[in-house]
């Protein structure tokens, strides 16, 4: 097959979204399937042609930024063209140029595949209410035009107003995760290094955004210090979101409490990555929205359990590995009751590597993006 893949950020660029498009990619490449990737050139020091693991990697300029997404002027003209030398469109929503993109593949009659990673939630202001509802609008038009969808998570799909239109043609598959064993002497080491040798420590990661709900996380820490005072908060992430001012708003409650919360920056190494999820005692996910977090099968794989927000999408994972607790969502004290409970037992909540493997395989998420793609080709 020769599959067109269309999203707004591409490696290097780090989302939980990216990765995921990345590694679909990189699979099918993998598979001797020739994959080509259209994205923004989010950086100007990043080439403009380029070959990432046998995924050819094609960056349109940028004309500007808007809160977290660009306007490309020359992405549906480069999409045009290498359509044609493509049998398949694969597109990763939200994605501003989705309903241009499903037209021109409508128009050159190749069967479009969009995978819906969540819908749009914007911060609160009006001009991103209206940046909202027209990438929203956008998106249901192309939904309408695809030849199949799929989305990261059966449990958030059924609580999607966005979706539901689409159940027809919708199948969920969950994403490939990949992490490698954490090292535990070099976990070991970093927790000593931090000054936490002695301490519990919860972690979290991800965009500092107001989605990912972690405002209920520091809102949280009196009742876990009253608790347990030896209790210890440790974020892996960029907290400076341009996009976005969230750790500006939460500004106050961290200076509350400047002892108790460890920033480590970005991790964009995945041994590193690993290591970090192995020093924690447990990982939290106070999300508000969250369609699937890579993060917590990375915990998982990692050995680290997870207390998660009861909320569609995001309380799949615990419930699916067990491995783990759900906390009432948008409720500090029950967040805390949760983390508790989880580090004052945890050995009751680990499951074996193997176990959370085989239940998100990415392997088998490639064999099944492969089969669908197959369908919808032979259906054309």
């Amino acid at each position: 097959m020769r599959v067109l893949t269309i999203l707004t950020y591409y490696h290097p660029h780090w989302t939980g979204l990216t990765a995921f498009a990345r590694r679909i990619a990189e699979g099918l490449a993998a598979r001797d399937h020739d994959v080509t990737v259209l994205t923004t050139r989010h950086a100007a020091d990043l080439p403009a042609r380029d070959t990432v693991r046998g995924v050819a990697v094609v960056r349109a300029a940028p004309l500007c930024f808007v809160s977290r997404g660009a306007i490309v002027p020359s992405l549906p003209v480069r999409a045009a063209a290498l359509m044609r030398t493509h049998d398949l469109v694969h597109i990763h929503a939200p994605l501003a140029e989705s309903c241009v993109v499903a037209v021109l593949a409508r128009q050159q009659r190749r069967p479009l595949l969009m995978t819906h990673h969540g819908d749009l939630v914007m911060p609160s202001g009006i001009g991103n209410r209206i940046v909202e509802r027209s990438v929203t609008a956008m998106m249901s038009a192309a939904g309408r035009m695809a030849t199949r969808m799929t989305t990261l998570s059966a449990d958030y799909a059924k609580s999607s107003a966005f979706l539901r239109p689409f159940v027809p043609k919708l199948v969920a598959i969950s994403p490939p995760v990949e992490m490698p064993d954490p090292q535990p002497d070099d976990a070991c080491a970093w927790r000593r290094a931090l000054g936490l040798e002695s301490a519990r420590v919860i972690g979290f990661a991800g965009r500092f955004v107001e989605e990912k709900g972690f405002d209920y996380l520091l809102r949280a820490l009196p009742a876990l210090i009253e608790a347990e005072p030896r209790v210890h908060l440790v974020y892996a992430g960029e907290h400076k979101v341009v996009y976005e001012r969230f750790y500006e708003k939460c500004r106050a409650l961290i200076e509350r409490f400047p002892d108790r919360v460890t920033f480590v920056g970005l991790l964009r190494d995945p041994q590193r990555l690993a290591n970090f999820y192995a020093l924690c005692d447990v990982f939290a996910l106070p999300s508000r929205t969250d369609c699937f977090a890579s993060v917590q099968v990375e915990a998982m794989l990692s050995g680290t359990p997870v207390v998660a927000s009861d909320i569609p999408g995001a309380r799949e994972v615990v419930t699916k590995t067990g491995m783990g607790r759900l906390a009432p969502p948008g409720d500090p004290e029950g967040l805390a009751a949760a983390l508790l409970e989880v580090m004052r037992d945890r050995g009751r909540f680990v499951k074996p590597r193997d176990t959370i493997r085989s239940i998100y395989d990415p392997g088998l998420a490639i064999s099944e993006y492969e089969s669908l793609m197959r369908s919808m080709l032979q259906a054309s």
